[in-house]
Formats: C-alpha cells, structure tokens, sequence
C-alpha cells in the first residue's frame, strides 16, 4: 500500500489518485524497480484537494494537522480493509499521518518504520517532490533516491512473505 498527501488537481477532477504528473513519476520509479502499480493499493492521508483558486489554475496548498486529523478515520478503513503487508508514505504529511507524530522525513526516510496501529512501513519523498528540483541534475538525484528506496521496500516486502 502506499499513501500520498493530498489530492492534486487531475486527481481531484479525475477522482483517482496518481494519475497526474506525480503519477508519472511514481509509475516511473515503480516500473524501475519491478513493482506493478496494479498490484499495489495508492490512496491519500488526506481526500480532499485543497487549493487556492489563481484565476482559473487550482494552486496547491498543504493539508493543516487538523485536516489530516480529520481524514484519518477513512486511512484506518482502508488500512482495515487492504490489510497491508507494508505501507509506503509517500512525503512527510502521510508519513505523519500514518505515524500520528511528526516525522522528519530526511531522518527516517528509506529505513523500516512500524506506523500507528502495527503496520510496517517505510516513508520517502513524494513522487512529486521530483517535478519541484531546480534543474536536471537535482531531478535525476531526487528521482534516483525514489527508486533506491522502492527497491528498499520491495526488499521489506519480499522479507514479509
């Protein structure tokens, strides 16, 4: 399973998460390391798009702690349901989420982590913290990081089976 943020823009208006530049990233780094998205549960902490309206562009804005707060009964249900043999936070606000503490993701990103509830995880970057480096160079590094750490989770997988 893995856990995103928020919904983006295409995702809102597709009412799917991933399907968007974020997505493509993801898929990318998942195809790198051999891991079907099919087989693969992808949801958000939080299910709303929140934004700010700029004309007619829907900008981003960051879910609160009260908002992820709000939204956590709806991840126990999924993670009841799914049953996980591991979970991936994909950035720091779903690894919060799924902690219920803050979490410094450059501390423990890439390394197993057991989540609120039992679940074991591990957290890393969200795919797309990739689109947002300044050049080429820093986005290939961000993207070569992502793929290290799905194949450290699909290590964990395969360790769980």
């Amino acid at each position: 399973m893995m856990v995103g943020e928020q919904p983006g823009d295409q995702e809102d208006r597709e009412g799917r998460p991933f399907v968007g530049p974020a997505g493509r990233i993801l898929d990318l780094a998942l195809e790198e390391v051999g891991l079907n998205r099919r087989s693969i549960y992808v949801t958000n902490a939080v299910k709303h798009f929140k934004h700010e309206q700029r004309g007619k562009r829907r900008i981003h804005k960051h879910p609160n702690r009260e908002e992820v707060k709000q939204c956590r009964w709806w991840l126990d249900q999924e993670l009841e349901l799914v049953k996980p043999k591991l979970v991936v936070a994909l950035g720091a606000v779903a690894a919060s989420a799924l902690s219920g503490r803050t979490v410094v993701l450059m501390r423990q990103r890439g390394r197993l982590l057991h989540w609120a509830g039992g679940c074991r995880g591990l957290a890393t970057i969200h795919p797309s913290a990739v689109l947002r480096m300044p050049d080429e160079a820093s986005r290939h590094s961000a993207l070569a990081g992502l793929v290290s750490d799905f194949r450290e989770a699909r290590r964990l997988l395969n360790e769980a089976c």
